[in-house]
């Protein structure tokens, strides 16, 4: 999005948090997926090295998650916080100006 567009908008703040949110989704959906090769290994040799990446995965979570935390826009453990955001941003969407 141009810059001076989303300054007027204010959706520059906004694009960072769709940016991070869709960082931490990928995160999970890579933990998931080392969690399920680590079951279906065939080698200690793979099952540790698949194990090891999960970890990696797992800390690079907790990173996304407390950096978003910080920012405000994650809030894991405050579901009514997190539906007031998403609520927020959904209106935010919605009433964005039409070019």
């Amino acid at each position: 999005m141009n810059p001076i567009i989303e300054k007027l908008t204010g959706m520059n703040a906004l694009s960072d948090q769709v940016v991070a949110m869709d960082l931490l989704i990928a995160a999970k959906s890579g933990a998931r997926n080392y969690a399920m090769a680590v079951t279906e290994a065939g080698t200690p040799e793979i099952k540790e090295l698949l194990t090891r990446h999960l970890m990696e995965a797992l800390d690079m979570h907790e990173q996304i998650s407390a950096y978003m935390e910080e920012k405000g826009w994650y809030h894991a453990w405050d579901t009514n916080e997190q539906i007031n955001l998403d609520l927020n941003n959904i209106n935010t969407a919605l009433n964005l100006p039409t070019l």
